[in-house]
């Protein structure tokens, strides 16, 4: 909103300084301090109002180190990440910007259904929550609209280096390095010659004319990993500040990628995919950082609140959709590897333990328990140490994937 004040502000009284708010790294920069000062200042408010409310945590004993003594702590602290993002993402970013309007479509859309979940746990004392069906049927929902968005939407578009024969020196001295923006079906992927793969190929047997059907795989895709990331997100959620602050980490890196990205000169520079208009997501992205970062102020050990699934599926959706709208969606497995670990430990615990016990009649198990983290918990460590653990090997992760662009 601010952005168009300011616009016309300039345009029609040229009041000094209003121009400012036309550059990204300004209004990214300003949105990141905002949603971190609602984060911490009106975030304890918020603990406040949960506790007057008696929307406490139930744990179930596990037979943890310190777990009962979280039993009452406030849950669906997540709705702090949530108005701290979009407050300064409503005031600062292009609201009539495809990308904007997703990531806002996307945080209400599986705020809600954690939301809903968390409510029924606590509220209707139903320790299930949610119906899995249900939060399943929700992330596939989402993953069909922000694929169809993504695939037919004429705002969203691409633009590929031309040939070093073809680039030309214009009027004005400035050198054509990009061709026409187009629709497209391709996607970054690490270790491949050109760091690019076109879903569309996935058609070939088809025939003639298989790309016009390329947005079914990109949809089928968009589903998975949407379904995938949120779900690993709201397995990540066992440990004080083990969610919030992973996510900051894959935050503030797929800032980076959809800075570049959006950016012509760096995208060209760094040889990357240049995608119009993608560089206004850094402002949602940071408003989502600093939200976290300041969520994380009540949630490190010893916890002050939970984000409950209100937080941990918003945090994987929006996760999940900003990796697909820069084209960066098959480097989750690099960038979110802590998600994709703990997920892993849970499938991997409940099929050898079905398997075992079918075989031999008594079920065996990998890990002491998961999701992973639980495992290290009952190996005696303690939280703080497996929390910050795990964030080194996320800033590992993270400097791994922004490597992987110019590995090919």
């Amino acid at each position: 909103m601010l952005y168009y004040l300011f616009e016309y502000l300039e345009s029609q009284f040229s009041v000094p300084g209003a121009s400012v708010f036309q550059f990204i790294t300004f209004r990214a920069a300003a949105a990141f301090i905002l949603s971190l000062s609602i984060s911490t200042i009106y975030g304890k408010r918020i603990i406040r109002f949960l506790q007057r409310q008696q929307v406490g945590e139930s744990i179930r004993d596990l037979g943890l180190e310190g777990q009962v003594q979280k039993t009452g702590t406030p849950t669906m602290g997540g709705v702090i990440i949530i108005f701290a993002t979009l407050i300064p993402a409503l005031l600062l970013a292009k609201l009539d910007n495809i990308y904007i309007i997703l990531l806002v479509i996307t945080t209400l859309w599986m705020g809600l259904i954690g939301f809903i979940d968390d409510y029924i746990k606590v509220f209707k004392k139903d320790k299930g929550g949610l119906k899995g069906r249900f939060k399943v049927l929700g992330q596939v929902g989402l993953g069909i609209i922000v694929g169809a968005m993504l695939y037919f939407n004429e705002g969203v578009t691409i633009k590929e280096q031309l040939p070093k024969e073809q680039q030309i020196v214009n009027a004005n001295g400035r050198k054509i390095v990009f061709g026409e923006a187009h629709k497209s079906t391709k996607t970054t992927v690490p270790f491949f010659k050109d760091n690019e793969l076109d879903y569309s190929k996935a058609l070939f047997f088809l025939g003639d004319g298989y790309e016009k059907y390329g947005w079914i795989v990109f949809i089928f895709i968009t589903v998975f990993i949407v379904t995938g990331v949120s779900n690993g997100a709201n397995l990540t959620d066992g440990v004080d500040g083990l969610a919030a602050g992973s996510s900051a980490i894959m935050v503030l890196t797929l800032a980076v990628f959809a800075w570049v990205s959006g950016n012509i000169i760096f995208a060209d520079y760094l040889d990357v995919m240049y995608i119009p208009n993608s560089g206004e997501m850094t402002v949602f992205i940071l408003a989502f950082a600093g939200a976290l970062i300041g969520f994380l102020w009540y949630n490190t050990y010893p916890a002050q609140v939970f984000m409950g699934d209100t937080g941990s599926l918003t945090i994987g959706g929006i996760i999940a959709v900003i990796a697909i709208a820069i084209r960066k969606e098959l480097l989750l497995p690099i960038l979110a590897g802590i998600f994709v670990i703990e997920n892993l430990s849970v499938i991997l615990q409940v099929s050898w333990f079905k398997y075992t016990k079918k075989k031999f009649g008594e079920g065996r198990r990998i890990f002491k328990m998961s999701p992973l983290h639980h495992h290290y918990q009952k190996l005696n460590y303690h939280e703080s140490k497996i929390v910050v653990r795990f964030w080194i090997v996320g800033i590992l992760l993270a400097v791994f994937a922004i490597v992987t662009l110019k590995l090919r």
